[in-house]
């Protein structure tokens, strides 16, 4: 996951944001200013050790398909706050979910964006990512680590992450692609799905599962 969520080697086009699936989180942790240089350093290290970690787990050619999801899955549940993420994704729409609909939402997010893990990581051919620096966010306590994903034969990508800390936990909470939100940028495609189905969430819903069927 990872992306950056999509692998951070891979997860580099605005149309892959679901693999990022990143959105920010409602809430506000800030960081005492004393411990900022701290928390950059961790953060830092944070998303170095999750490039390598996905690459390492995701592109093992002797393992099943199954094996392969489960492995994304353990990646994404660890190190993004994914049913944060899927709410804000959601949006307004949230609201007016039923709770069996916000069930089933979360659970087809979740499997979205283990599927383009897989997917993603299954074409890996050696893209490099490198941590460049981070800055801490005066407001919100967050930390931005900015990367660049080298790639063979084609200019690097910029991508930021976003890590915030909750009871001592760091977990992603958004992901910008040549500073694009990816959180934003599918917050906008579900909401154009539901507005061009009459604002009814099950037709979301079905859209995404339809995605789950195709990608797996």
């Amino acid at each position: 996951m990872v992306e950056a969520m999509r692998a951070p080697c891979q997860m580099v086009s605005r149309r892959l944001a679901i693999g990022m699936l990143v959105g920010v989180m409602m809430s506000v942790f800030v960081v005492p200013t004393s411990r900022a240089a701290e928390t950059d350093t961790d953060a830092k290290v944070f998303i170095d050790g999750l490039a390598g970690e996905a690459i390492s787990a995701l592109t093992a050619r002797d393992i099943s398909r199954e094996e392969r999801e489960e492995r994304a899955r353990t990646l994404l549940n660890e190190n993004f706050a994914v049913p944060t993420i899927g709410q804000f994704v959601l949006g307004r729409y949230w609201r007016v979910a039923t709770p069996e609909e916000r069930e089933e939402y979360l659970r087809l997010f979740e499997q979205l964006i283990v599927v383009t893990y897989v997917d993603r990581f299954s074409r890996y051919s050696g893209e490099k990512l490198t941590v460049r620096r981070s800055v801490t966010d005066a407001e919100s306590g967050d930390v931005i680590v900015y990367s660049e994903i080298t790639r063979p034969a084609a200019a690097p990508i910029e991508v930021g992450w976003r890590v915030r800390s909750q009871n001592g936990v760091r977990k992603i909470v958004d992901v910008y692609v040549e500073g694009v939100s990816m959180g934003l940028t599918q917050r906008s495609d579900f909401n154009s799905v539901i507005r061009n189905g009459g604002g009814a969430v099950s037709v979301l819903i079905d859209e995404m599962r339809r995605r789950v069927r195709q990608d797996s």
